[in-house]
């Protein structure tokens, strides 16, 4: 009897996702995994499970339609050919029936554009149903909902065929190899390794498991579920930081503010900014379950209201101080009972490291700009930055006068950016491996944008800012035309500052400093 795979909508219109299948190889050597390549946008330079996304001119039509979990199977079984060289026992025999090579096919898989469509429809011609449903379902997963593209995966285990020997072609993957589950979360923990959150979450399960693989599938059917039924969706992006999307007040493209809880032996909420009442259940819920006797406190990026809609809520529910810098305390829309202001150079602790090698901190780093008290926390084991509003991975961060000023903004992206940093953990958007990366690209960015400021005063002369919006911020779109305005006057103000602007009435010009 197959395995049955129930269609779950409770996340959504299935029309929302990207449907996509992976399968983790199993052996007496552990599990296979493959190393993406660092150039890659998309979880650059870590370690995952064989798999992409569905193509229904090669694979068959997606959920909802008719047929689709032998559309995400056979997804799995051309992408598991194509990345490590695998098919399932009688496929090849099924194969050579017909003329073809498997090391031909893969070639035509590997090549790219109709040459890997061909080859995928060859294949997919030759699964029948036997050898769609060799692989185990394991469960769903799903990209949460900080991120535009969401994904929602499939996840099949394949127990190595007998004669199959797994590699990996340089491209989209650099490297593969056999890890042993326990081993490998260990690496994780020391920052050894980095794992896309599902695969930690698997290698979670298996270790509370030990090692017994159908309990691993069914509690990680029943994360799954939880989520699926209205529970709070949360990964984990670094050793002892969980991360969980709130649906909040905030502006577009962003539905969500990222809420943290870091730490193990002591944790501190970061950023509950959810003013729903259901939303705000749901964290206190997972909070409870996950994390209870070691909330030590609230920590608080900044005043927005998309950060601070459940401060209150989480101090007075675990009675624990709210710690923040001393003009975000003063502007909380409920004065802490317990406040706790704090400054450059402050840390809090946190009990010992993931890995237990010894103690664990978050330091504090003032980074005005955004806000005139916004802070950051660097934690000392993974480096991660937890940024709130200093950087986002969805857009760029508005700037807007009279409390945003650009000039301090760039001087905080730059001082931070100095730092030895690891993963950004951001308020909006997904967690990116490398900080300063993407600080350094926000600098770019910022300097692109001032250059073309110039360039439009340089060509038109005087000018008023709504002129000059549709210049400096044509790729805004219509509905962020508003906040595009803030942003531009931020940047003319910054020009005044340094003496190369001027404003005559509503008109701004260059200095000429010659």
């Amino acid at each position: 009897m197959h395995d049955v795979v129930p269609l779950p909508t409770a996340q959504g219109d299935p029309a929302e996702f990207r449907w996509s299948a992976t399968v983790l190889l199993t052996s007496e050597r552990g599990w296979y995994l493959v190393r993406r390549n660092p150039k890659l946008s998309f979880f650059p330079d870590y370690w995952a499970l064989p798999g992409g996304q569905v193509d229904e001119d090669v694979d068959g039509k997606g959920p909802p339609d008719e047929g689709w979990e032998a559309t995400l199977r056979a997804c799995a079984l051309r992408e598991l050919l194509e990345e490590v060289g695998v098919l399932p026992a009688g496929v090849e025999a099924a194969l050579r029936s017909r003329g073809e090579d498997r090391e031909r096919l893969r070639a035509d898989l590997l090549a790219g554009g109709e040459r890997e469509r061909d080859a995928g429809r060859r294949l997919r011609a030759v699964l029948d149903d036997e050898a769609l449903h060799r692989a185990r379902v394991i469960t769903w997963a799903t990209t949460p909902r900080f991120a535009l593209r969401r994904y929602r995966t499939l996840y099949l285990e394949l127990p190595l065929p007998e004669g199959e020997s797994p590699s990996v072609v340089h491209g989209e993957l650099v490297d593969g190899g056999w890890f042993e589950p326990v081993e490998l979360l260990e690496r994780w923990r020391r920052g050894g390794v980095r794992l896309v959150p599902p695969l930690v979450a698997l290698l979670e399960e298996d270790e509370r498991a030990g090692g017994d693989f159908d309990a691993v599938r069914r509690a990680a059917h029943a994360v799954s579920r939880r989520v699926d039924d209205g529970g709070l969706h949360v990964v984990q992006p670094a050793p002892g930081v969980a991360m969980a999307p709130l649906r909040t007040r905030t502006i577009p493209p962003a539905t969500t503010t990222n809420c943290y809880a870091v730490g193990n032996e002591r944790v501190y909420v970061v950023d509950p900014g959810c003013v729903d009442a259901e939303e705000t259940e749901r964290l206190l819920e997972w909070l409870d379950h996950h994390r209870a006797g070691r909330v030590a406190g609230v920590f608080v990026t900044h005043h927005h209201p998309d950060h601070t809609g459940a401060v209150a809520a989480v101090a007075e529910h675990f009675d624990v101080p709210v710690f923040a810098h001393a003009a975000t305390l003063e502007r909380l829309p409920s004065p802490p009972r317990d406040a706790r202001a704090l400054a450059q150079g402050d840390a809090l602790e946190l009990g010992t490291a993931p890995d237990g090698s010894g103690p664990w901190r978050a330091d504090v780093h003032e980074t005005p700009g955004h806000s005139v008290g916004h802070l950051c926390l660097v934690e000392s084991h993974a480096r991660c930055l937890v940024a709130g509003d200093l950087v986002s991975t969805l857009s760029t961060i508005v700037i807007d006068p009279p409390e945003g000023h650009l000039a301090t903004y760039l001087a905080s992206l730059e001082r931070m950016a100095a730092l030895d940093l690891g993963p950004l953990l951001p308020a909006h958007g997904t967690a990116a491996a490398d900080a300063r990366t993407v600080l350094a690209a926000y600098l770019r960015h910022r300097a692109a944008r001032e250059g073309k400021l110039v360039r439009a005063l340089e060509q038109r002369g005087p000018s008023t800012e709504s002129e000059l919006v549709d210049i400096v911020y044509d790729d805004a779109p219509a509905g962020l035309r508003g906040l595009a305005g803030r942003s531009l006057l931020a940047g003319l103000i910054k020009l005044e500052e340094e003496g190369r602007a001027a404003r005559d009435d509503a008109r701004w010009r260059l200095v000429d400093r010659s």
